[in-house]
């Protein structure tokens, strides 16, 4: 019988673990750790939709946030547990999928995505961002870094207007930015950044309302 360690996320983790996965850098990640230090994010309850090796949520844990992550990996759950054990930080850790995220209506002031969304399946995209908007309190904020077309084509390397396409309905989008970042193995790899901001109700329920 093969384990279920063997497959997707978790056979990544349990294979190589976080030093030979190419989004574990080691460190936060450099635009969260700007957004922090320019005051456009401020402490608060936050969620980390996909964890990892939990560098991320341990930043700011540091920072004063009250943190809530997730991972559909396993193992990469254990890696984040003793990342912040080590680090003598407390942080809400689950094991759960993004696509149906164990937490309350509107509990978080801020979310933030480094590299889930894009590995979205396309008919799976509506409820990623429904889940993500719902757990939103009003007027609050998430940050999204997905694939960009410039690393080629690929059904998840997206182009500006896809984006605004998808989570129109659903956010303000305060910015996009295109930016490029050397991953782990070495590779340069290209992304966009997306500020957005939670729409009360999304412009889709808004017309169904008229």
């Amino acid at each position: 019988m093969s384990s279920r360690h063997e497959t997707g996320w978790d056979r990544a983790y349990h294979r190589y673990g976080p030093d030979c996965l190419p989004w574990e850098l080691g460190r936060p990640r450099e635009a969260l750790v700007e957004l922090v230090a320019s005051g456009r994010v401020v402490p608060g309850r936050v969620l980390d939709l996909c964890c990892g090796a939990g560098t991320n949520p341990v930043y700011l844990a540091k920072k004063d946030f009250d943190v809530t992550t997730l991972d559909i990996s396993e193992k990469a759950v254990e890696y984040a547990k003793e990342k912040a054990r080590k680090a003598k930080v407390e942080i809400n850790l689950l094991v759960a999928s993004y696509l149906n995220l164990p937490v309350k209506s509107e509990e978080f002031d801020f979310a933030f995505d480094f590299g889930c969304f894009h590995h979205v399946q396309e008919n799976s995209r509506t409820t990623f961002i429904e889940e993500v908007h719902n757990v939103l309190r009003p007027n609050s904020t998430f940050f999204l870094v997905c694939f960009s077309y410039e690393n080629g084509p690929a059904w998840n390397h997206f182009r500006r207007e896809e984006i605004e396409e998808l989570f129109g309905d659903f956010f303000e989008i305060t910015w996009i930015k295109h930016v490029s970042s050397l991953e782990g193995d070495g590779i340069t790899r290209y992304f966009y950044e997306v500020m957005m901001k939670k729409y009360t109700y999304s412009s889709a329920s808004s017309k169904e309302l008229e």
